[in-house]
């Protein structure tokens, strides 16, 4: 039998990595895991965790502006200092970075702090050029965010440094029409920023329910934030006063401060040397695996974005987790893809799981929908006219609900719960006989009509 260094090496310390190099280590493995930035990845670093933090961040704005209508008094404006938000975010990451490393050395996974790239099945070279050699191989590298090509596109930035910005930009453009783009753009118009946002499409947030979509579309146009469609990049100036001038197409030129490019991620195979080593990779450079994970390359796994398979921290997480149980842990586990639920962390947020309302027609045929649209409790006191939105999604045969989407406060987190409804193939009866939470907003669930 031939003798490795380890029985497992991974590539990549984000979610999907550190849940797969714990779990099998936990099993008994031989484990090292390479990070050539900081452990965490993605997720923790520069992605789900600090964005989620500047939203809650950015909700304050409309909190201070309805609180005189709850009896509090409240100068306005209010003063805002990004500086202060910013760094207590960066030491929130901060923490987050020591617990992963912490969990990593308590299971006893070694980590290596630099950049490894793979040289053949069972090997591996680090930066400092010292080989190692693993009797399996996980890549579990990511994504990046993709520029456009456009002449002057190094003058914009991508979520990688939207975290460290020295001062909040007086103009933005958002260039995108994913989740991403539409959660920048919320954040920044409720810090106090100009935003336009520019999509090469006429169509945001593909995949999401049509109707939920347009009701965000509609209420971002109405606290201010321009959309412009079918403007893809021409190029980008630099003015003398260090402002930007950008070029779209059909759409004049417009005077912006930041440029921050949303534009989708790609994944981090480039240089890796997969292909050399019998990985076969799409033609977006992701790493082709099957139900088990496993590479064309059969001593080569791969997991999470780098496989473009769901670009969602939770399903790298669950693949990480069924590559341990399967190959250490005598527990064959592949990952179910179906119902997974996804948020868009905008203003107001929206969320969905299962078919939106033309897939089912276009899968099922006969549907029936449900929905309910109003205003919430906190808005009318408020003196807000912003309304939310929920659907159900049923099977006109069977009543069972194969989706759900909302628009409103507080839907990422009434999502999960209605994940394991659509997933359980509950049907609008079961959801009919369940007593309201009342006065709640999730109570029109079970109150639609």
């Amino acid at each position: 039998m031939p003798q490795y260094d380890y029985d497992l090496f991974v590539l990549g310390a984000g979610s999907g990595g550190t849940r797969a190099s714990r779990v099998a280590a936990a099993h008994g493995a031989r484990v090292a895991v390479a990070e050539e930035y900081r452990v965490g990845g993605t997720c923790v670093i520069r992605g789900c965790v600090p964005k989620k933090l500047l939203v809650y961040g950015a909700h304050f704005a409309e909190d201070l502006r309805d609180a005189k209508h709850f009896g509090w008094d409240v100068p306005s404006p209010c003063s805002f200092s990004w500086s202060t938000l910013r760094d207590n975010v960066m030491a929130e990451v901060d923490r987050i970075n020591g617990a992963y490393m912490q969990t990593l050395n308590n299971n006893h996974v070694e980590i290596i702090p630099q950049r490894a790239v793979v040289t053949g099945p069972n090997t591996v070279r680090l930066a400092d050029g010292t080989e190692k050699t693993a009797e399996r191989i996980l890549v579990a590298v990511g994504a990046h965010p993709a520029i456009p090509e456009c002449p002057g596109h190094e003058h914009g930035i991508t979520s990688n440094e939207v975290f460290d910005l020295p001062e909040l930009p007086r103009r933005i453009l958002i260039a995108g029409g994913g989740y991403i783009a539409n959660e920048f753009a919320g954040i920044f118009h409720q810090f106090g920023s100009h935003v336009i946002l520019a999509n090469r499409s006429q169509e945001l947030l593909r995949g999401y329910d049509t109707q939920i979509r347009d009701r965000l579309l509609q209420i971002s146009t109405m606290k201010g934030i321009e959309f412009r469609f079918d403007a893809a990049f021409r190029g980008i100036d630099k003015n003398e006063d260090g402002c930007l001038t950008v070029h779209l197409a059909n759409h004049e030129p417009v005077v912006v401060d930041c440029v921050l490019f949303a534009t989708g991620r790609r994944p981090n195979t480039e240089g890796l040397g997969l292909a050399e080593a019998g990985v076969e990779l799409d033609e977006l450079g992701a790493v082709k695996v099957d139900g088990e994970n496993r590479s064309t390359c059969p001593s080569i796994y791969a997991i999470g974005d780098v496989t473009n398979r769901i670009q969602l921290t939770p399903v790298a997480i669950r693949e990480g987790q069924a590559f341990a149980d399967t190959v250490y842990g005598n527990n064959p586990t592949t990952v179910d893809y179906g119902c997974v639920p996804a948020a868009v962390f905008s203003h107001p947020p929206l969320a969905g799981v299962g078919m939106t309302e033309a897939e089912a027609k276009q899968k099922l045929g006969s549907v029936k929908v449900y929905s309910s649209d109003f205003r919430p409790m906190k808005n009318v006191l408020a003196g807000r006219n912003e309304r939310a939105l929920y659907k159900m999604v049923c099977d006109g045969i069977t009543g069972r609900v194969v989706g759900i989407h909302m628009i409103g406060p507080d839907v990422p987190e009434i999502i999960q719960a209605c994940a394991v409804a659509v997933k359980a193939g509950l049907t609008k009866a079961d959801f009919d006989a369940t007593v309201a939470l009342h006065p709640s907003m999730a109570e029109e669930l079970v109150l639609m009509r």
